[in-house]
């Protein structure tokens, strides 16, 4: 096992088993200088069931999708009932729930007989 598959394995004990994970390779610009390949590391990333982006801090290539992707992809999971938000150690945290409007598709209930105005 390498420390790569550690460090996943462990994170999932952690934290949640539903838990999101990016594997971002870093300075995408100094191709001549590159120690993984992009195959590699993506097959590393799919072994792991992590997602894998490669990206430049220097000219902001993927910086933005990174973190895009990963919201994307928390979201459809929350969206399909995988995670939810409300139990605790989901590890999802929002702001003060006085302020928040949670919407999902599969809380919402449509208005009764009684309450429609058609």
């Amino acid at each position: 096992m390498t420390w790569g598959n550690l460090i996943s394995l462990d994170a999932r004990m952690l934290a949640s088993q539903n838990i999101v994970i990016i594997l971002c390779g870093n300075k995408k610009d100094l191709d001549a200088d590159r120690e993984v390949t992009f195959l590699e590391a993506s097959r590393f990333a799919q072994e792991n069931e992590l997602m894998f982006l490669e990206t430049s801090a220097l000219t902001g290539e993927n910086v933005e999708e990174a973190f895009v992707q990963c919201a994307r992809k928390i979201l459809n999971k929350i969206e399909s009932g995988e995670l939810d938000p409300e139990r605790m150690g989901s590890g999802i945290q929002y702001g003060d729930a006085a302020l928040r409007q949670l919407r999902s598709p599969r809380r919402a209930q449509a208005p009764n007989a009684q309450e429609c105005g058609c």
